[in-house]
């Protein structure tokens, strides 16, 4: 029986992306993808946002999706939303397809050699005081000290750890093809009063069509014939629509794990949350929970940090997935078109014209505005770390540069000087200078601190000056005993 110290059932960007984590941390890995290769059907996703950008520019691996991809200024929450304005290196959203992304996380992990063992799957498991039994749908089994479910909505995983996945049931679904046409099409947006349709120019060159069904369809296996019987009854025509790239049906269904963990199996990404593809947040927010848990899980299995820090995955994490369910929700409402909902969506509209409205919401949907509750101190704490241009004793930096091993980082800008010498091994500490103002998404300009402790995942444990105390306390809660 081959054993490892993390197994983790699913290999797609949220597996991925918790996969390089640990590597990152040293930690001995495996991937069970039930695909032969990275191979997608389909677009799924299409895009990045700004913070998922900012996680991958943590790594140093940013650029390698930049330049597959198109930027643009605006994300979409009932009206375009411009955040070009919020401050960010990556204030814009990239346009770039799920099967994209995948293969360059692919490609990552393969270079920091993660273990990934293709065509099976994970069919069960059995946990015990010391590890998790995995049984594979090849018959083959693996020894794990913990088993992380990243295998989608319909997680094996989530169902045989019997976590409830709470929700509210479909009312509303949506065809959404690639495929070629006959006819010239009817371009753009159409909206009847079923709701909101468009065709556009597909990305392999062919025609991309999305249709709110006039009826709930849960089957998920639709066929070119659904589609030609909807484009008849909302444009009058099919525009002889032949050879299809792929076809798929998704729905307004959402649902959240009550609990992200159940002893050493833990869930991220579709496993824990599932919600419609509204704003295109899906995709952000499964690489952000497997930055958030990596690091956690990595100091656990190390023992610098009791079992007890996985706890403060889910506290942190569940918060962020329930606003995005939330505002998918209210995403779906807005899509409506009778009269009520078009009367609130009018009123939507006049509020996101509004700088503070739109600057709040955009720095939502795109990640830059989350706040971990991390308890009282200064305002920086539970913030993401901005991206700030550092004088260092080795040169100018930026401070996302500082981040590429998944390190702790304590950055000193005090003239005193901070002893962290029993946390050397584990807190990178940088002296350094800065010039640069201190600015967050939502709440502007803030003063500097003298101090800063980062964690791996970029979020702020600490920051004040070293000499009113905190520091020693935090190093101890988020990084192990001296």
């Amino acid at each position: 029986m081959n054993e490892y110290q993390v197994v983790i059932a699913g290999g797609g960007p949220t597996g991925l992306m918790l996969a390089g984590e640990l590597a990152l941390a040293g930690i001995d890995v495996a991937i069970v993808e039930r695909r032969k290769d990275q191979e997608l059907i389909g677009a799924r996703a299409r895009g990045l946002h700004a913070r998922s950008i900012e996680v991958l520019d943590q790594r140093g691996i940013a650029e390698r999706f930049l330049v597959q991809g198109q930027t643009w200024p605006m994300l979409h929450f009932h009206v375009p939303l411009d955040i070009s304005d919020l401050r960010s290196r990556h204030n814009y959203v990239l346009g770039l397809r799920q099967s994209l992304v995948e293969r360059t996380l692919a490609e990552w992990v393969a270079e920091l050699s993660v273990t990934v063992l293709r065509a099976r799957e994970v069919t069960g498991f059995m946990q015990d005081d010391d590890g998790v039994t995995v049984r594979l749908s090849n018959g083959e089994s693996l020894r794990a000290e913990y088993l992380v479910g990243c295998d989608g909505g319909r997680s094996t995983i989530r169902k045989s750890a019997g976590i409830e996945f709470a929700g509210d049931e479909p009312s509303m679904s949506w065809l959404i093809v690639e495929a070629e046409t006959r006819d010239e099409p009817q371009w753009g947006f159409h909206q009847d009063a079923h709701g909101i349709h468009a065709i556009g120019k597909g990305e392999d060159g062919g025609v991309g069509i999305v249709l709110t069904e006039r009826e709930l369809r849960l089957d998920d296996a639709p066929t070119l014939r659904d589609v030609r019987e909807a484009l008849l009854v909302t444009y009058g025509s099919d525009f002889g629509i032949h050879s299809p790239t792929w076809i798929s049906r998704f729905t307004d269904v959402t649902r959240q794990a009550v609990s992200y963990r159940k002893g050493r199996v833990l869930l991220a990404g579709d496993a824990a949350h599932i919600h419609p593809p509204l704003g295109g947040q899906g995709l952000n927010l499964g690489l952000q929970d497997a930055v958030n848990l990596g690091w956690k899980l990595a100091q656990v299995i190390k023992r610098w940090s009791p079992d007890s820090l996985l706890d403060s995955y889910h506290a942190e994490r569940h918060p962020v997935a329930a606003r995005v369910l939330r505002n998918t929700q209210a995403q779906v409402a807005l899509r409506r078109t009778d009269a009520r909902s078009k009367a609130l969506g009018d009123i939507f509209s006049e509020l996101l014209a509004l700088d503070a409205v739109r600057r709040r919401l955009a720095a939502e949907i795109s990640g830059l505005g989350i706040r971990y509750d991390l308890g009282e101190g200064h305002v920086l704490v539970g913030h993401r770390m901005p991206d700030l241009d550092i004088i260092t004793a080795e040169g100018a930096r930026r401070v996302f540069t500082l981040l590429h091993e998944a390190r702790p980082l304590l950055l000193d800008f005090s003239s005193s000087g901070i002893d962290i010498t029993p946390w050397a091994d584990r807190v990178r500490h940088v002296r350094a200078r800065c010039d640069d103002a201190w600015e967050l998404p939502v709440t502007g300009t803030i003063t500097a601190p003298a101090a800063v402790l980062a964690r791996p995942d970029g979020y702020v444990a600490w920051a004040g000056d070293p000499a009113q105390g905190g520091l020693i306390e935090a190093l101890q809660a988020w990084f192990g005993a001296a």
